[in-house]
C-alpha cells in the first residue's frame, strides 16, 4: 500500500504527517515555515516515502461550507500540483483538528513554547489518522 502524506497548511507554519507502509496509524513528522519554500521541502518528503497522495485539510465552516480560508487552501493545492503534476489531492475536513491537537498537548503537559513548535503537525497527525480510519470502517 502506498503510504499518504498529509498537511494542515497554516498561514505560518504547515503541519506535516505520514502514514505507516500499512495505511494503519498516522505520524505526526515535522512542521514547515511558509517563510521558505516549503512545497519545495514538501516534495522532498513526498519524495522521501515514495508517495503521490497528498491528504490535505480544508477549512470548512462551523456549518460545512466553503469560505474564503478553503478557497485559498484550494489554490494553495492547485499550486502544488503545478509544480508537481501527478499527485492525488485528497482534501479532508479539517474543522476541530488543531483545538484537538492544542488540547491533547496541553494534556500531555507540553509547555506553550512546546506546543507552538508541535501543535501543526499533531493536527496534521489526527487528520491523516481520521482519514485512514474512515478508509476501514467504508
Amino acid at each position: 500500500m502506498e503510504r499518504i502524506v498529509a498537511v494542515d497548511i497554516g498561514s505560518v507554519r504547515v503541519g506535516v504527517a505520514v502514514s505507516d507502509p500499512f495505511g494503519s496509524f498516522a505520524q505526526a513528522l515535522t512542521v514547515l515555515s511558509t517563510k521558505n519554500d516549503w512545497i519545495e521541502e514538501l516534495k522532498k518528503i513526498m519524495d522521501t516515502y515514495r508517495t503521490t497522495k497528498l491528504l490535505v485539510g480544508l477549512p470548512l465552516r462551523t456549518g460545512g461550507n466553503e469560505g474564503p480560508e478553503a478557497l485559498n487552501i484550494r489554490e494553495v493545492a492547485d499550486t502544488i500540483v503545478g509544480r508537481y503534476p501527478g499527485l492525488e489531492i485528497i482534501f479532508l475536513d479539517e474543522r476541530f483538528t488543531t483545538v484537538i491537537a492544542q488540547q491533547s498537548l496541553i494534556e500531555g503537559d507540553v509547555s506553550r513554547k512546546g506546543r507552538k513548535q508541535r501543535v501543526d503537525m499533531v493536527a496534521a497527525s489526527l487528520l491523516l489518522q481520521s482519514y485512514l480510519d474512515k478508509g476501514r470502517t467504508v
